[in-house]
C-alpha cells in the first residue's frame, strides 16, 4: 500500500514559499509554489528511500502518494 503524505504550503512575507511535509518533518522553501512542492517531494522520496534502507519503513512506502493542501 502506498504511504499518504500532505504537502502543506504557505508564502512568507519576502515571497518564497514554504513546503512542509509533517508526517515526515520535514520543511522547505522555494522560490515558487511549484519550486517548493518539488523540493518537499523530493526530500520526501530521499527519507522514505533512507528509511526503507534501514528497515523503518516496508519496501511499498517507496510508492508515496503526495496531498497537496494549499
Amino acid at each position: 500500500m502506498a504511504m499518504k503524505l500532505t504537502i502543506e504550503l504557505d508564502r512568507e512575507a519576502d515571497g518564497r514559499w514554504i513546503a512542509d511535509v509533517p508526517e515526515l518533518n520535514v520543511l522547505l522553501y522555494g522560490g515558487s509554489k511549484q519550486d517548493a512542492i518539488e523540493r518537499a517531494q523530493s526530500a520526501a522520496h530521499e527519507i522514505v528511500a533512507d528509511r526503507i534502507a534501514h528497515g523503518e519503513l516496508l519496501p511499498d512506502s517507496a510508492y508515496a502518494v503526495f496531498d497537496i493542501a494549499a
